[in-house]
């Protein structure tokens, strides 16, 4: 009789153990999953940071290299880090880059618009400083040297939510009946030796300027379609124009292109989510 009463005893004393022992195990697992979420926001924050960042194309202004719906990776540590590269305006410097380098005539750069530094704008960089830049009928002279312009074949993109024809009489139609916008193209060969495409619509206001002398420190930009491109040939204004636009404000340099879509995909259409990708512009570099 006391062997038999001596055996419950013991397994009532055995079984409260076990609850405490998955509560121990449950709260070091939660606790490791915690650290685990810190660790990785800071992975991300610093690769963000310093390394790369996604940036998407809203405009047509670097069309034909840079198409409306097309998203890419820009380095961050190519032009140095500051206040205005950082997520968030977190450097822990208020002016000045940290490990600042100069871009080179044709880099393809974003950077923060001037005069407010609010927004992100991406151009081609055209002058450095001590350049004296102008147009003249449509050609960019750069100090008292004309840009090689030569004709090539018309660009040409299809028409969609993301792209319009910027005027009526750049409409055409494939023999499939697909419409596009056709557009003259023109190549550009820097003194050096970079070469990218551009588009010019024609004679406009803006094809004749003043000569801009780059100041120390400055940037002048230019869009790669060159009359819809609201760039350093102009004064900044808030949410337009960006004039001649401090280094300080870089952001990044332009590396690859990781996505383009022509803006179609529709949500509860699955199959459209791959049928509306530019799979050709995927892995482009610049």
């Amino acid at each position: 009789m006391n062997e038999t009463s001596d055996q419950p005893a013991e397994r009532a004393d055995a079984q409260p153990e076990l609850p405490r022992a998955k509560s121990g195990r449950k709260k070091k697992e939660e606790g490791n999953f915690f650290i685990f979420l810190i660790k990785l926001a800071v992975f991300v924050l610093i690769f963000r940071s310093v390394v790369f960042a996604p940036f998407s194309i809203p405009s047509e202004s670097m069309l034909p290299r840079l198409v409306n719906g097309d998203q890419l990776l820009a380095a961050k540590w190519s032009y140095g880090i500051s206040n205005n590269s950082l997520p968030f305006g977190l450097a822990p410097f208020p002016d000045g880059r940290l490990f600042a380098s100069q871009p080179e005539r044709g880099d393809v750069v974003i950077f923060k618009a001037p005069p407010l530094n609010d927004e992100d704008y991406i151009k081609r960089v055209i002058g450095l400083p001590g350049d004296q830049i102008q147009m003249i009928d449509g050609v960019v002279y750069i100090n008292g040297e004309a840009v090689s312009k030569d004709r090539i074949e018309d660009f040409e993109i299809e028409v969609s939510p993301n792209t319009d024809c910027a005027e009526a009489r750049f409409a055409a139609t494939r023999p499939d009946g697909t419409p596009t916008c056709r557009y003259p193209q023109f190549r550009e060969t820097l003194p050096n030796g970079v070469t990218y495409n551009v588009l010019d619509f024609g004679s406009r206001p803006q094809d004749d300027t003043a000569v801009y002398i780059v100041p120390e420190g400055m940037l002048f930009m230019m869009g790669d379609n060159r009359d819809n491109s609201q760039d350093s040939r102009f004064p900044a204004v808030p949410g337009g124009a960006v004039g001649i636009v401090p280094q300080d404000n870089l952001v990044g340099k332009a590396t690859i292109m990781m996505w383009s879509s022509n803006g179609s995909a529709e949500l509860f259409k699955p199959w459209t989510w791959f049928t509306t990708v530019r799979w050709n512009r995927i892995g482009g570099t610049f």
